[in-house]
């Protein structure tokens, strides 16, 4: 991990770079600064595959989820601590578990975003 501090995003940022995340399912989250989306599998397995899947990612770079899980549903929250907000990392975290869904998805495994 880099030594310099990590920005929450600026206004510039928010309108280039979160919306498309916006547009792709996410949505903020009220009373704090973080963005979150919620998806459906098959079943537990599924479900699991896909955080271990994300948890290899987010530990090799450094930035970590909050998240929840219960049999089939799983509940990601994407906020970076280290500067109280959305920052970058956030932005291609979301991106790299969007990138995880289609992939899953055409390999045949059906997922589902929560409506």
């Amino acid at each position: 991990m880099s030594a310099a501090k990590i920005a929450k995003l600026s206004e510039e940022e928010r309108t280039l770079d979160l919306k498309p995340v916006l547009e792709a399912g996410w949505s903020t989250t009220e009373g704090r600064d973080a963005i979150k989306k919620e998806f459906l599998f098959r079943d537990f397995n599924e479900a699991f595959g896909f955080m271990s899947r994300v948890a290899l990612r987010a530990d090799k770079v450094d930035h970590h989820p909050e998240w929840f899980n219960v049999y089939n549903k799983v509940e990601i929250t994407l906020s970076t601590h280290d500067c109280g907000g959305i920052s970058s990392r956030d932005i291609d975290l979301a991106k790299f578990i969007d990138e995880a869904v289609v992939s899953t998805q055409s390999t045949g495994t059906t997922l589902n975003k929560l409506i």
